[in-house]
């Protein structure tokens, strides 16, 4: 069975850090490039960022760029997300995905996710 289990989410203040985990299990980790999503109440799902397999490059969306780093533990099929500096308007559910080979900017693209964990960060 495929599982992506996302945790680390929490209530923080702004300016704060969290940590998000992203364990996968199911399916051959190395041949997946892993990707981070998020959705705030009201819209769309944005993707934040990703890392690919292989030689580990990332993808950051805009709005995290020089705050968030994506990095992962293929030993221990594991993703993670540090966030710092974080704002009010990163409130949001956040999910890990697994997509084979690439990033993809397509949350359609994906084949498997985890149930996400939810963000609040406080003005």
């Amino acid at each position: 069975e495929v599982q992506l289990q996302a945790s680390g989410g929490g209530l923080v203040q702004a300016g704060g850090s969290l940590r998000l985990s992203c364990a996968a299990s199911g399916f051959t980790f190395g041949d997946y490039a892993i990707g981070w999503w998020r959705q705030a109440p009201g819209k769309e799902r944005e993707g934040v960022s990703c890392i690919n397999r292989g030689d580990g490059s990332t993808y950051y969306a805009d709005s995290v760029k020089g705050r968030f780093t994506i990095s992962r533990d293929n030993a221990k099929n594991t993703v993670y997300l540090q966030m710092i500096s974080l704002k009010p308007e990163d409130t949001a559910v956040y999910y890990c995905a697994a997509r084979r080979v690439r990033y993809s900017q397509s949350p359609r693209d994906y084949d498997y996710w985890g149930q996400g964990t939810l963000v609040t960060v406080s003005s």
